[in-house]
């Protein structure tokens, strides 16, 4: 899961970043209108985190501009100003949700889990590959009766690669579904994790072998 985080408290970004990652979340984060809404154009989210308050305006104003190229995806508006009329003018603004500050980082999970269930958001419920069914809305794989306990971000490249089985993923692909727009990605980070990843998909009996694609990405395979 990727999300964009609009938000120009350094601390609560970066504490908010560090928290979600370990639910398997990436987070692109930016503090100005502008940038955000380039960074919807160049990559697909599966939720926005929107701040009232930015240096560059009223976050609320972002929300058409979205609404127009961005269709249906979820956005969450965070803010100090949580008074009845200010969630109002949020939700008719055309926000999915409203959530005043201070939060629990686990109300906030919930919140984001909660709008991707909406018909409108609701992606594939679970994943069946081989002998596994992965959940990516809780982030859960088991395979029978045995729940798989992996690595975040081997998780994140498994439910990649698990949403295209059969098909050859790019490595950019992989990179983006594994890390944001800031961090920087050594040359053999990808080829790492898939290594581990093949290596406890094969002690689980999976049903399900990665292929390596020269020059172009991976390939998960139902065997």
């Amino acid at each position: 899961m990727r999300l964009l985080l609009i938000e120009d408290e350094k601390e609560l970004a970066a504490a908010l970043a560090v928290a979600l990652s370990k639910h398997g979340i990436v987070i692109d984060n930016t503090a100005r209108l502008a940038d955000a809404f380039e960074l919807t154009l160049q990559n697909n989210y599966d939720a926005i985190l929107l701040d009232r308050r930015l240096p560059d305006g009223e976050g609320l104003t972002l929300i058409s501009k979205l609404r127009r190229s961005q269709g249906d995806t979820p956005i969450i508006v965070m803010t100090a100003r949580n008074e009845p009329l200010e969630r109002v003018e949020g939700l008719n603004m055309g926000a999915d949700d409203y959530l005043g500050k201070p939060f629990l980082v686990e109300e906030l999970l919930a919140r984001v889990r909660a709008v991707l269930r909406r018909p409108a958001n609701l992606a594939e419920p679970e994943i069946v590959a081989g002998r596994m069914v992965i959940n990516p809305l809780h982030l859960g794989v088991s395979v029978g009766s045995r729940q798989l306990d992996l690595p975040r971000r081997e998780l994140s490249i498994l439910i990649a690669m698990a949403k295209r089985k059969n098909k050859t993923v790019l490595r950019t692909t992989l990179e983006e579904a594994v890390y944001n727009y800031e961090e920087e990605i050594q040359s053999n980070a990808i080829d790492a994790h898939i290594s581990r990843l093949r290596k406890r998909l094969a002690d689980a009996n999976s049903g399900v072998s990665i292929h390596n694609i020269r020059g172009v990405g991976y390939l998960l395979k139902e065997e």
